[in-house]
């Protein structure tokens, strides 16, 4: 990789940086003194203020990186799309484990802050990321994971999302090149109730259910008498709202309470979009047991959920900082034996992962489209919160660092399996349905 001569104080950064990693820097780099190290071509990640480095030195890896980027300490000019595939691309072919430097690594960090002035107290976490207390997924803390990133605003969410206000992936047909945004979510609407088998009078719980959208879709579209849990108190506000404009309270339940207050069963189908990834590691198999319990025998069971590697199950500390506190994410094939250990028969999974890239680019999209919008109605640090957030996810949707997949199950009935046929060539019928 080709490098122009190095200046200031980024010439020392570049030298502390390539030690550290073992390779030359993959982005160039610009310092609060107008130095300059790295690669002349690509993105330019810009070190406004020595604060930058204190974060880094207090706390290195992502999560110091985040604090940077967030309060403005650290920008990246050009794609920071392709600034963060620069870095991500590095670290893999250097094998590197960035958020544990060895204590040779962080004595040259310490050095190096020294010279450049930049020695000093711990900088204080910014205002947007979260601050959770009590014991890891008790009801109490869940409710304030869940309130930090859902109850940021339903008028920020109107801007972000499209007019189904649906915040998971969406379906994107390979045959309808001109589908929207707001197509491909109910696309993804209509395939979930297909794949449920909904009819007029069946009863649909649905898990974590957000703004809504499937519940809407549910009553309106298929008759189903739908009852509609969430634990965010402005999704419940919200959904209530929908379901009296549509003159759907004959259909639909609103319930805000946690998933494991739920009581009854015998429900028909059992939906659960993008919500299993909040439940955590220890408490998962109590979850697919409720799964399995809230269903009526050869009743159906879908989940919608994203994967990652069993060596980083989270979300990543950036994620997990801001965005889904506690979250956890396990291999595809670990969520299927869970199921399957609760009782359940899986009859399908069907893999998302490209849609999702669609689905996080065109959220991003409007937020660049909205930003003055968005920076007026939550603020300049969250709005950057967002841009990391969705440019990184999108990231790690196309590389395969993570997935999201469809795992359709039944109860078997007593005594046997479901005997019901469970054919996907009834779920896929063309968009013109949708």
């Amino acid at each position: 990789m080709t490098t122009t001569s190095r200046s200031g104080a980024a010439g020392r950064i570049a030298d502390l940086a390539e030690t550290m990693t073992g390779g030359p820097l993959p982005v160039r780099l610009r310092t609060w003194d107008g130095g300059e190290a790295g690669p002349p071509d690509g993105p330019v990640v810009v070190v406004r203020s020595r604060r930058a480095l204190r974060r880094l030195l207090w706390e290195p890896g992502e999560l110091g990186l985040a604090q940077a980027y967030v309060t403005g300490d650290l920008d990246v000019e050009g794609d920071l799309g392709e600034g963060l595939r620069a870095v991500w691309a590095a670290a893999r072919e250097r094998d590197l484990d960035l958020p544990r430097p060895s204590v040779a690594d962080r004595a040259r960090a310490v050095g190096t802050a020294l010279r450049l002035g930049a020695l000093g107290p711990r900088p204080g976490a910014p205002a947007s990321q979260a601050r959770l207390r009590g014991g890891l997924h008790s009801k109490a803390r869940d409710r304030a994971a869940i309130s930090h990133h859902y109850d940021l605003s339903n008028d920020f969410y109107r801007l972000l999302l499209d007019e189904t206000m649906a915040y998971s992936c969406g379906y994107w047909p390979a045959e309808d090149p001109e589908c929207t945004p707001a197509d491909a979510q109910r696309a993804k609407l209509e395939l979930i109730c297909r794949k449920l088998a909904l009819v007029p009078g069946a009863r649909l719980l649905d898990i974590g259910c957000g703004w809504g959208s499937l519940t809407l879709h549910a009553a309106e579209r298929h008759k189903a008498q739908v009852t509609a849990v969430t634990l965010a108190r402005e999704q419940a506000a919200y959904v209530r709202e929908q379901v009296r404009e549509r003159g759907l309270e004959h259909r639909v339940e609103v319930v805000c309470q946690d998933y494991r207050d739920i009581t009854g069963g015998a429900y028909d189908a059992v939906a659960t979009v993008e919500m299993g990834e909040h439940v955590g590691d220890a408490e998962y198999p109590a979850f697919a047991a409720s799964l399995h319990r809230l269903v009526r025998p050869r009743g159906r069971v879908l989940v919608q959920q994203m994967s990652r590697g069993r060596k980083a199950p989270g979300g990543g500390a950036f994620i997990e900082a801001y965005i889904a506190p506690d979250m956890h994410m396990r291999p595809l094939g670990e969520t299927v034996a869970l199921l399957e250990r609760a009782g359940l028969e899986v009859r399908s999974v069907e893999s998302m992962r490209e849609h999702y890239v669609r689905t996080i680019n065109a959220w991003h999209r409007t937020l660049e489209e909205r930003w003055e919008d968005v920076v007026r109605l939550v603020g300049v640090e969250t709005a950057r919160v967002w841009r990391l957030y969705l440019v990184g996810a999108a990231l790690a949707f196309e590389e395969g660092r993570m997935g999201v997949d469809q795992i359709l199950s039944t109860r078997p009935a007593p005594g046997g399996a479901d005997d019901t046929p469970v054919t996907p060539g009834d779920w896929y019928t063309g968009p013109e349905r949708w």
